[in-house]
């Protein structure tokens, strides 16, 4: 068992997550992409239990089987929960170390956009390579996130 930390973008809200195993999947149901405004969601599945809220986050009722926790202060959604389970699943990204994570299998696939999936041949660029993006960071904090 490995305790992983995260949270939303500004810090608000903080959790600790006891993790039994390293597997992920990814949903691409149409009530995930709308709840992120994407192709799918990367999610950890575990028990409520493993799961400490140092600040509680806000929850949406986002059908009448379910709801999803975010941080109204800046909006990151955060995770999924059935409302009749012991079981949550919180989003890989909103991990601080989520590269530790490892896809496993596909879900909600009768809404997957095969294009979305092998984008490995893609061009690929950083950050710094963008002369206007690192020019906002350093006028606004001096240096680029991390």
């Amino acid at each position: 068992m490995v305790e992983m930390t995260g949270g939303c973008q500004c810090g608000r809200v903080r959790f600790r997550a006891a993790i039994e195993s390293p597997e992920a999947y990814l949903c691409h149901c149409r009530m995930c992409q709308r709840a992120v405004g994407n192709v799918s969601i990367a999610f950890v599945n575990l028990p409520q239990a493993a799961v400490t809220w140092e600040q509680e986050p806000d929850w949406y009722e986002s059908s009448p089987i379910a709801k999803r926790p975010f941080c109204s202060k800046c909006g990151t959604p955060l995770g999924f929960r059935y409302n009749d389970s012991d079981k949550c699943d919180l989003h890989v990204g909103a991990f601080e170390e989520p590269g530790y994570f490892v896809p496993k299998f596909h879900f909600g696939v009768e809404t997957m956009h095969e294009a979305w999936l092998d984008t490995k041949d893609l061009p690929r660029y950083r950050i710094e390579d963008n002369p206007a993006t690192v020019e906002r960071w350093m006028k606004a904090i001096g240096k680029l996130p991390d």
